[in-house]
């Protein structure tokens, strides 16, 4: 298998004050709608995050070991899990992923000779919606080992390929219920 796809659920939420996994969107609940979009995209999904909370039906779950870390555990954990060379990663807090997003990002890191294939955006780099070899497993595992947590530590000596991405709203994140409330004007105003 070339390419799978995990969306990371973990995250406290607390600027959110609930869940945002399981906010209700498009029908289904957060988590469920960026999952579509990865498996589109990936041609598989799994949800990397407690199963005990996380159990939907046809959604595999796999569990975080290093719960508590950060987002560099989820991408552990993925990689850890994953038999595929590419390995699309996203956050379950980003409302406007779409498939054709992602498969570009995939197409993208299948033709790169980096290791890491990462969007860059208004708010700059975005390694939560980004496609990771498999190879970069070794040092996810290192950093986590050593207590360094942030991403740009694990990661700053892997190859990264940045793409510039155009559309502001692309990889925005709902952190907050106003970041929650702009969201769903957003997807009125593209589905209404």
């Amino acid at each position: 298998m070339r390419q799978a796809g995990y969306v990371l659920t973990g995250g406290a939420s607390s600027r959110m004050g609930r869940d945002k996994a399981l906010l209700p969107f498009r029908g289904a609940t957060l988590v469920e709608w960026v999952a579509r979009q990865v498996k589109t995209a990936a041609g598989s999904v799994t949800l990397v995050g407690p199963p005990s909370r996380y159990s939907f039906p046809g959604l595999a779950v796999i569990e975080d070991q290093h719960a508590g870390c950060g987002p560099l555990s989820g991408i552990e954990a993925a990689l850890g899990h994953s038999t595929a060379e590419w390995n699309l990663v996203a956050a379950c807090d980003m409302p406007n992923l779409t498939s054709s997003f992602l498969s570009w990002l995939i197409e993208e890191a299948v033709a790169a000779p980096e290791d890491i294939v990462m969007p860059l955006g208004p708010a700059g780099r975005e390694p939560l919606c980004a496609v990771y070899r498999r190879s970069c497993l070794p040092a996810a595992r290192d950093a986590l080992a050593r207590g360094q947590y942030k991403l740009s530590d694990a990661f700053g000596s892997l190859r990264t390929k940045l793409l510039p991405v155009g559309d502001p709203t692309a990889l925005v994140n709902a952190n907050t219920p106003l970041d929650w409330e702009a969201a769903l004007r957003h997807a009125g105003a593209c589905h209404g």
